[in-house]
C-alpha cells in the first residue's frame, strides 16, 4: 500500500495531540495517523513542542493531603486488564474497539444510490458523530454541500470528485464552501470513515428534494 497524499492540517493534529479533539475527530486522527508516516511525525512533533510549553508553566501548589490520597490508591487491588484485542483484517486498529466482528458485520443501512450508512457508537461532542459509509464500486453519491465540516477518511477502495482523487488512508475535508460528488472506483465497493457536525445539504436538481428530510 502506497502512503496516503492528503493529509490532516496541523490544526487537526494539534487538536489531537493536545488532547482537545472530540472523540470523533479524535478517532479520525488515530486511523489515519495508522496509514501515514508524515502525518505521525507532525502529531509526534507537536506533542514534544506541547511537552516543551509545558516545561516552562510555573509550578502550581497541590493540595497538602493530595499524597495521602495517592499512597492510599497504591494498597487498592490492580484492575482486571483489558482483553487483547486481535488484529481485525481489514480494520485499522483504532477502529478495532468499535468493528470488533469487521466492517462486513457493521450496522449497515441502506441510503439509496447504491450507498449504505453504518453509526459508530462514539460519544457525540459539539455536533460531531462518526460513521461509515459504503459506495459499489463504480457508483456515485448525489451532488451535495455541508450544513458544517465533514471529513472522510478511505479505508477500502477509493472515490474521485470534484477536489482530486482519494485512496486508502487519504482524508478530505469540506466545509461550507465545497460542493462535491464522490464517485467510487471501480475495482471493489469504497468504504470510507466519517466525521460530520451538520447534515449534508443536497444540490443535485431532484436530490434536493430530500433536504427536509436531512436537517437532523
Amino acid at each position: 500500500m502506497t502512503a496516503p497524499t492528503h493529509h490532516l492540517t496541523d490544526e487537526w493534529l494539534l487538536d489531537y495531540a493536545s488532547g482537545a479533539a472530540t472523540e470523533p475527530v479524535a478517532l479520525m486522527v488515530a486511523t489515519h495517523l495508522s496509514f501515514c508516516p508524515l502525518c505521525r511525525a507532525n502529531a509526534a512533533r507537536l506533542e514534544q513542542i506541547g511537552g516543551t510549553l509545558l516545561e516552562t508553566i510555573p509550578p502550581v501548589a497541590v493540595d497538602r493531603n493530595a499524597w495521602d490520597r495517592v499512597a492510599a490508591r497504591l494498597d487498592e487491588p490492580a484492575p482486571d486488564a483489558p482483553p487483547v484485542r486481535i488484529g481485525i483484517p481489514g480494520v485499522p486498529a483504532p477502529l478495532a474497539a468499535y468493528l470488533p466482528r469487521g466492517l462486513d458485520a457493521a450496522p449497515w443501512a441502506k441510503v439509496g444510490f447504491g450507498a449504505a450508512r453504518a453509526a459508530l457508537p462514539c460519544v457525540e461532542h459539539r455536533g460531531f458523530k462518526s460513521s461509515l459509509l459504503r459506495i459499489g464500486a463504480g457508483r456515485g453519491f448525489p451532488h451535495h454541500g455541508h450544513r458544517g465540516e465533514e471529513m472522510l477518511l478511505v479505508l477500502q477502495g477509493s472515490f474521485d470528485d470534484e477536489t482530486g482523487h482519494y485512496g486508502v488512508g487519504d482524508v478530505a475535508v469540506y466545509d461550507e464552501a465545497v460542493t462535491h460528488r464522490p464517485v467510487a472506483g471501480p475495482e471493489r465497493d469504497c468504504i470510507c470513515l466519517v466525521v460530520t457536525n451538520a447534515p449534508i445539504r443536497m444540490t443535485g436538481i431532484f436530490t434536493r428534494l430530500l433536504n427536509p428530510f436531512l436537517r437532523s
